[in-house]
């Protein structure tokens, strides 16, 4: 049997996957109990260097600068995996010449994002600047959507067996970009500044979200459909796991509009209209808003895995799957791991 060398960056880009799903979990709860002006200043905290924030005060200390300031150590860690990843990247590529330069191009992306998010997580305390958090959001995804993609990729497994565009290829495509301006879209009501925004405003945020929650459950149904015969068994498994996490989706984001909102009085769309979510702060309120963007985070993630498995990155000079050579003198070729 073959010995196969250990695959680091594969584990160090799973390690950055599970560390960045840790910090969105952060940033969202940070959201969801508005603690993003816990700690006024960046990039110290109180004062203190950020790293020798004394342990006490942070870990037994108010909940919103438990939230806060994790986040912030959290960013930290997923930066340093992130350059980590970077330097094993260098060092151990895979072998196939348009494999390598796709992950390269990938890790350059992860280097840049990361350092694009933390600053403008600084420059959100810095300003109190509401828009600043909305950008903060979008890109947050994109880091995660980017961290997943190279992990897929250096995996042993990480290569499609198409050599081309497809139609499950097409459709995973499309679903990956719905479910992340899907993801685009929430993050601009749940940084809504309801004192200020005008009624219409708040009315087509609410529409673009519905719609778009229709078109991703759209996409997950018809790749669920497109892999079910033709595609590789593990874009059948990603396509099914997806369709049930969209449903599980539509659940949770029913029960985040009542919590936030409650109930509307009527029907689309003179009843929507903004009011303080004061709901959202208990605890349960707190577990279904946040679940339901964790969960949209998830969606983005095996979308991208869905879409790498249906080909995204097929194309000249990525491998393919190895067909077994004709038998010699009617016996079959002996295969070895």
């Amino acid at each position: 049997m073959i010995h196969r060398s250990l695959n680091v960056p594969h584990l160090v880009a799973c390690l950055l996957v599970g560390a960045t799903a840790v910090l969105l979990c952060f940033g969202a709860l940070v959201t969801t109990y508005d603690a993003a002006m816990a700690v006024p200043d960046w990039p110290a905290t109180y004062g203190h260097n950020m790293f020798l924030f004394p342990f006490a005060e942070w870990f037994w200390g108010p909940w919103d600068l438990f939230l806060e300031h994790g986040h912030r150590l959290l960013g930290a860690l997923v930066g340093l995996i992130t350059l980590a990843l970077a330097a094993v990247v260098w060092l151990q590529s895979p072998k196939e010449a348009s494999l390598k330069s796709t992950v390269r191009g990938l890790v350059v992306a992860a280097v840049l994002l990361v350092v694009l998010q933390g600053l403008l997580g600084g420059a959100r305390v810095l300003l109190d600047d509401k828009t600043v958090a909305k950008v903060h959001a979008c890109t947050g995804p994109l880091f995660f959507a980017v961290a997943v993609a190279i992990a897929a990729l250096t995996g042993r497994n990480g290569t499609s067996a198409a050599t081309g565009p497809s139609i499950e290829s097409r459709v995973s495509l499309g679903l990956l970009g719905a479910a992340y301006v899907q993801l685009v879209a929430g993050a601009q009501l749940r940084h809504l500044d309801v004192a200020t925004v005008a009624p219409a405003t708040f009315r087509w945020l609410v529409a673009i979200h519905v719609f778009g929650a229709v078109a991703v459950m759209a996409l997950a149904f018809a790749a669920a459909v497109c892999c079910r015969g033709q595609a590789s068994p593990g874009a059948r498994r990603w396509s099914l796991a997806i369709a049930g996490l969209v449903c599980c989706q539509v659940a949770l984001g029913i029960g985040a509009w009542f919590v936030s909102w409650g109930i509307p009085s009527g029907w689309l769309p003179a009843a929507w209209m903004p009011s303080e979510p004061l709901a959202a702060r208990s605890a349960g309120g707190a577990a279904v808003i946040t679940g339901h963007v964790v969960l949209g985070m998830l969606i983005l993630g095996v979308a991208v895995a869905l879409a790498i498995a249906t080909g995204l990155f097929a194309g000249r000079g990525t491998r393919v799957a190895l067909q077994p050579r004709p038998p010699r003198d009617g016996r079959p070729e002996r295969a070895y791991a």
